[in-house]
C-alpha cells in the first residue's frame, strides 16, 4: 500500500497530535529505583498525523525512514514481546504503544479501527532528550482520543513505559513518559516514581536571567544495549543485599553499612542512586527557597557522581561539562541515560555565546567532532494540535 499523497491525506486525517522531548534537570537512573526525578518538557516535539482505516491494520511511517511498517492490529499480541526483533527499532515504539494500550484497556483489536500514523520530529535523536518518549506520547494521546479509551495521562505514561520495556526491549523507568505527557510551560515536573505523584514546580529561569544550554555531543547511545541494563541489574542487586524493595528505601545514612556488605562496583552504583535521590530533593527545596542560581553545586555534584560512581559518562560529556563551568556556567551535568548524548549547563543569558564558543573550542582541541549546542525552554506536554 502506498503512502497517501498530501491531498488524499488531508481529506482522510482525523487530526494531528504531538508530544515533547524532555530534559532532566536532575535525577538520573533514580526512576527505575522508585526514586525522585525532576525533568521538564522542551519545545522540540514529535508530531503524528492520524487517519482511520477500515481494514483493522496499523501502519506507521515517518519523515526519518522512507519505509512504512504495517501489521494487523490482531497480530500485535503475536509480535510483542517475543518477535519484536522482526520490526525495525523506531517502529517498535508506536506499534508497541498500540499493543500496550489495547492490553491495558482490555480492548480487542476488533473493537477499534485501524489507523495510519505518519510521524515527523525535531527532537534530536540520540542526544538524551527522549525522542523515544516523544514518539510514545504522541502515539498514546492520538490513539486514546481516536479509539475513545478515556485513559488519563498517568495511565498513558504507564503504557509508554511498557511499550519501551517490552516492545522495544529497553529497561527504562517512567520518568521520560511522565515528563512528556505532564509538561507545563515554565515549570518542571517533580516526580515520585514510586507513587507517580507529580508536582509542578516553577523553575524561574527566565526571571533570573538564565538559560539552559543543551550540549549534544553527537555521541550516540542505545538504552537497549548492555551498559544501561548492567547498571539496572547492579541497583537491583544492591537493593536485595540491603533487604529493601528498591534503592529509594535507603538514605545517605545507610551507605556505610552498604559499603561493608557490597563489592566496590555494586556499592558505587548504589551510592550514586542514593545520593542522587537526595540531590533531587535538595534541588527542589533550593529552587523554592533561594531560586535557580543556588542549584549549580547540585548539578555539578550530580555529574561527578555519574562520572565516578555510576560510570556512565564519556570523555565528550566530561569535556562539555568542564568547559562550560570554566566559561562561567552556574552548574553543568550530563543528562539522560549516559554513554553519550547531551550535557546541560545553566548559564546567564548574557554568557550563552561565550559558553558555546568555549565548549566548541574545547571539543576541537580534544579532537572531538563538533557538538550541537542550543537552548531549551520548559514547555507544554502532549496535546492535540489540530
Amino acid at each position: 500500500m502506498s503512502t497517501p499523497t498530501s491531498a488524499t491525506w488531508s481529506a482522510r486525517a482525523e487530526g494531528t497530535w504531538s508530544a515533547p522531548g524532555r530534559v532532566n534537570l536532575i535525577g538520573e537512573h533514580t526512576d527505575y529505583n522508585d526514586g525522585f526525578v525532576f525533568p521538564f518538557a522542551i519545545e522540540y516535539r514529535t508530531s503524528v498525523d492520524l487517519a482511520v482505516r477500515a481494514d483493522g491494520r496499523i501502519r506507521v511511517s515517518s519523515s526519518f525512514d522512507p519505509d512504512p511498517v504495517e501489521v494487523a492490529l490482531a497480530d500485535l499480541d503475536d509480535l510483542f514481546p517475543g518477535r519484536r526483533d522482526e520490526v525495525v527499532e523506531w517502529a517498535r515504539y508506536p506499534l508497541g504503544v498500540a499493543w500496550a494500550l489495547l492490553r491495558a484497556t482490555r480492548r480487542s483489536a476488533a473493537s477499534v479501527p485501524g489507523v495510519d500514523l505518519v510521524f515527523r520530529s525535531d527532537v534530536p535523536v540520540g542526544a538524551g532528550l527522549s525522542s523515544s518518549a516523544a514518539i510514545e506520547g504522541a502515539t498514546a494521546v492520538a490513539l486514546n482520543d481516536v479509539w475513545g479509551l478515556g485513559q488519563d495521562r498517568v495511565a498513558l505514561a504507564k503504557v509508554g513505559r511498557r511499550a519501551e520495556n517490552e516492545a522495544v526491549g529497553a529497561p527504562t523507568g517512567i520518568m521520560d513518559q511522565m515528563a512528556s505527557l505532564l509538561g507545563r510551560t515554565d515549570a518542571g515536573t517533580f516526580l515520585d516514581c514510586r507513587t507517580l505523584d507529580a508536582e509542578v514546580t516553577d523553575l524561574g529561569f527566565a526571571p533570573a536571567g538564565l538559560e539552559l544550554l543543551v550540549i549534544d555531543t553527537r555521541v550516540t547511545h542505545a538504552h537497549s544495549t548492555g551498559g544501561y541494563g548492567e547498571r539496572r541489574a547492579a541497583c537491583e542487586r544492591g537493593a536485595a543485599i540491603m533487604g529493601v524493595p528498591a534503592l529509594r528505601d535507603l538514605g545517605v545514612a545507610d551507605l556505610p553499612r552498604a559499603q561493608e556488605l557490597m563489592d566496590d562496583v555494586t556499592f558505587r552504583r548504589v551510592r550514586h542512586v542514593v545520593t542522587e535521590d537526595q540531590r533531587v530533593l535538595d534541588t527542589v527545596a533550593t529552587l523554592r527557597a533561594d531560586g535557580p542560581r543556588a542549584i549549580g553545586g547540585l548539578l555539578d555534584a550530580s555529574h561527578a557522581s555519574m562520572r565516578d560512581d555510576f560510570e556512565i559518562s564519556v570523555p565528550e560529556l566530561d569535556t562539555a561539562v568542564e568547559a562550560a563551568r570554566a566559561a562561567g556556567a552556574i552548574g553543568a551535568r550530563m543528562t539522560g541515560g549516559g554513554f553519550g548524548g547531551a550535557a546541560i549547563a545553566l548559564v546567564d543569558a548574557g554568557l550563552v555565546a561565550d559558553v558555546t564558543a568555549a565548549v566548541e573550542a574545547a571539543f576541537a582541541e580534544a579532537g572531538f567532532g563538533a557538538p550541537h549546542i542550543f537552548t531549551v525552554r520548559p514547555s507544554e506536554g502532549a496535546r492535540r494540535d489540530a
